[in-house]
C-alpha cells in the first residue's frame, strides 16, 4: 500500500507519509511519502546528470523499454485497474479500459518514434543560397517535468512519460496526490525494466510546494502539465524561458440538428456527459438543440440517463461511482441549485449522497447561467433550445474555453461549416465531443491550453530541432 520515492533508479522511504482514502469507502488505500523542495531539487539534479546517457541511448533500447512496460502492464492489468478504482473511485469497467488505453499509448509512442525523422533542405532554392548538404533532425530537450491529474491517473501519466522517455529525455514526475500509488506502479515498471536508461525517471509526491520547485527550476526544458486553468496561469508566469505544454479546462458543447439521428445523439450525449462522473476535460456540458426536435431529444436524454447505474465502483455494471471528494459533490449541487433559482428545470430530481452525485440533466437553461458559462467538472449537462445552427454557433464559441466541440447532423453543408467555424482544438461530427483517440493530436485553444498531446505531437513538444549545413 505504501508508495516509495524513486530518485532515479534508487527507491527510498521517508518517515512522513500522507494517507489517501478511497472516495467510495473512506478506507486508507495508499500511503505516500511527503516530499519537499529539497527532494524535488535532488530529483531534478539526478535527471540532469542522467540526460547525457539518455540522449546517447539507442532508439532500439528506448522502444524496447516502452514495449516491455506495456507487456508488464498487460500482465498486471487487473491489479492496476483495482488500484485506480481504490484511489479515485473510477468504476472498475472503466478502470480496465484506462489500463488498455495506457498500453496503447506506450505502444503507439514506441511505434511513432521509430518513424520520426528530419528532412533535407534545398538551400539552393533561393537566389542567395548555394548547393549544400543541409538537413535537420530532432534531439531530446534534456529534462522534462511532468505534472498529472486525478481523472485519468494512469493514461495521462503515460501520455507524458512515454513520449518524453522514448525521445531520449529524462523525466521528473509529480503525480496527482489523489492517485499516488497508481503512478508509482507504472513508474516502477519503467524503472525496473531491463531496458531502462539508468536514472532517467524520478517520482516526487506533493502539491503546490513540489510543483513550484519543478516549474521554477532552470533544469527542466519542458513543463508538461494537465490540470486547472488557475494553476496553468501560475505555471506560465513562473516557468521562465522553457517550453510549456498545458492541457487545461474545457466546456465542451454539441449541437443537435433537426436532421440528426436523435436516438443515437441521446445515447452518445448521455455517455459523453456522465462518463467518469463528468470529471473529464472534454465532458459534454452544453447541448444546443434545434427547437423542432428539442422536446423529443430532451425526453430521450432523460430516458437514457435513467438507465445509468450509480453505485459501488467495484460492481461490474456500475457506470458512475463517486466524485473525487465531498467538496466536488457539494460544488456540483451548488451549480444545480443556482441554476434552478435562475429558472432552469431538472429533468431528473437532483440527488447527492455524500460523494455520490447522481447524473443531472438541466432543461430551460439560458446563456447567462453560470452552469453553462463555467466548467462544472461534474455529471451535469444543460440543454439549450436554439432556432438553428446559426443561432447555436456564436453561443458555442462564446466561451473562454475551446477544447472540443461536436455536431450531430445529416446535413453535409452544416458539417463543413462546423469544421470551419467552431473555435476549438477538436471537432467531432455525429458523436460526443468527449470522444478521444490517443493517437490523435489533443489540446485546445484559448484557456483550454497550449500545445498538443498524443504520441507524435508530444514527442514534437519534447524535442528540439537541430539544423545542420555541410558546405
Amino acid at each position: 500500500m505504501n508508495a516509495l520515492i524513486y530518485f532515479g533508479s534508487s527507491a527510498q522511504t521517508k518517515e512522513k507519509l500522507a494517507e489517501r482514502k478511497s472516495p467510495y469507502s473512506g478506507e486508507v488505500v495508499s500511503k505516500t511519502p511527503i516530499c519537499d523542495t529539497q527532494d524535488t531539487k535532488k530529483a531534478l539534479k539526478i535527471a540532469q546528470l542522467a540526460a547525457k546517457d539518455a540522449k546517447a541511448s539507442t532508439l532500439a533500447q528506448r522502444c524496447s523499454w516502452l514495449l516491455d512496460v506495456a507487456g508488464k502492464l498487460k500482465e498486471n492489468k487487473e491489479d492496476i485497474a483495482q488500484t485506480i478504482t481504490h484511489e479515485v473511485g473510477k468504476p472498475i469497467t472503466f478502470a480496465r479500459i484506462e489500463v488498455e488505453r495506457c498500453i496503447e499509448t506506450l505502444t503507439l509512442s514506441a511505434e511513432t518514434m521509430r518513424t520520426m525523422h528530419g528532412e533535407t533542405i534545398n538551400t539552393d532554392a533561393m537566389m542567395s543560397g548555394k548547393k549544400t548538404m543541409s538537413f535537420f533532425r530532432r534531439e531530446p530537450v534534456g529534462v522534462v517535468a511532468a505534472i498529472t491529474p486525478f481523472n485519468f491517473p494512469l493514461n495521462l501519466v503515460a501520455h507524458k512519460l512515454a513520449p518524453a522517455l522514448v525521445a531520449g529525455n529524462t523525466v521528473v514526475l509529480k503525480p496527482t496526490p489523489e492517485a499516488p500509488l497508481t503512478a508509482y506502479k507504472l513508474a516502477k515498471l519503467f524503472i525496473e525494466s531491463e531496458f531502462a536508461v539508468p536514472n532517467a525517471l524520478s517520482v516526487v509526491y506533493g502539491d503546490a510546494e513540489v510543483g513550484s520547485a519543478l516549474v521554477c527550476s532552470t533544469i527542466p526544458r519542458v513543463i508538461s502539465f494537465t490540470g486547472s486553468v488557475p494553476v496553468g496561469e501560475i505555471i506560465v508566469k513562473s516557468a521562465g524561458i522553457k517550453k510549456v505544454s498545458l492541457e487545461l479546462g474545457g466546456n465542451a458543447a454539441t449541437y443537435i440538428d433537426k436532421s440528426a439521428d436523435l436516438d443515437l445523439a441521446a445515447k452518445r450525449c448521455t455517455l459523453g456527459a456522465f462518463v467518469n462522473s463528468g470529471q473529464v476535460c472534454i465532458s459534454l456540458q452544453r447541448i444546443y438543440v434545434h427547437a423542432d426536435v428539442y422536446d423529443v431529444f430532451a425526453a430521450n436524454m432523460a430516458q437514457e440517463t435513467k438507465k445509468l447505474v450509480v453505485g459501488s465502483p467495484y460492481d461490474e455494471d456500475t457506470f458512475m461511482g463517486p466524485l473525487i471528494d465531498e467538496e466536488a459533490a457539494k460544488r456540483a449541487m451548488g451549480w444545480v441549485e443556482s441554476a434552478i433559482k435562475e429558472g432552469a428545470i431538472p429533468l431528473l430530481p437532483p440527488r447527492c449522497e455524500g460523494k455520490m452525485f447522481y447524473p443531472c440533466v438541466m432543461a430551460n437553461v439560458t446563456d447567462d447561467m453560470a452552469i453553462v458559462c463555467e466548467e462544472v467538472f461534474a455529471p451535469i449537462v444543460s440543454l439549450v433550445k436554439v432556432d438553428s445552427f446559426d443561432d447555436a454557433l456564436p453561443r458555442m464559441n462564446n466561451s473562454p474555453y475551446g477544447l472540443q466541440f461536436s455536431v450531430f447532423t445529416n446535413d453535409l453543408s452544416l458539417v463543413q461549416r462546423a469544421i470551419d467555424e467552431l473555435d476549438a482544438g477538436g471537432i467531432v461530427i455525429n458523436d460526443m465531443p468527449t470522444l478521444r483517440f490517443d493517437i490523435q493530436p489533443y489540446g485546445g485553444v484559448k484557456l483550454s491550453g497550449v500545445g498538443r498531446e498524443g504520441p507524435r505531437f508530444a514527442i514534437e513538444e519534447m524535442t528540439e530541432i537541430k539544423s545542420i549545413v555541410i558546405c
